[in-house]
């Protein structure tokens, strides 16, 4: 399973924050609030969104940062990638020159392109797609209407 750095959670959490709402204008502290992180580390995060193009800040009352990207082409590896290597080529640390190190590395080498055409296959758009699907189910659970088998 891929594990992403914090850095780059961060940075999904807030694109697909901002981006459910393209108008709306949000703090560094509400996003860090409603995820339960860092303001300081979000912070550092939306700046690096900025310089990319996606998020962009909002000056005075009110202000804040707005979603300025395409939800429709901006996909996960676009996020991904401003923070860490995806699939950038062959597998690292397993060169080794024996039979089984060479399979491991074919295989890792598999698992790494097939991250990269996910991450890259899947939109914002998509994304937030799935996050409304889901809405009504939190909805149930809350109050009590769900209930586990």
């Amino acid at each position: 399973m891929m594990s992403l750095q914090k850095a780059t959670l961060f940075a999904l959490y807030a694109v697909l924050e901002l981006a459910e709402d393209s108008e709306r204008q949000l703090s560094a502290s509400e996003i860090a609030e409603r995820y339960n992180i860092s303001t300081n580390h979000l912070a550092k995060v939306l700046r690096d969104l900025g310089r990319a193009g996606l998020v962009e800040s909002v000056r005075g009352a009110g202000g804040g940062y707005r979603f300025c990207g395409n939800a429709k082409r901006t996909t996960l590896l676009d996020v991904v990638e401003l923070f860490e290597e995806v699939g950038a080529g062959p597998s690292n640390g397993i060169v080794q020159e024996t039979n089984a190190g060479v399979a491991l590395s074919l295989v890792m080498d598999e698992i790494e392109a097939i991250t990269y055409a996910t991450l890259q296959s899947i939109s914002i758009e998509t994304m937030l797609k799935l996050m409304r699907r889901r809405k009504p189910m939190e909805r149930k659970i809350s109050t009590g209407l769900f209930r586990a088998v």
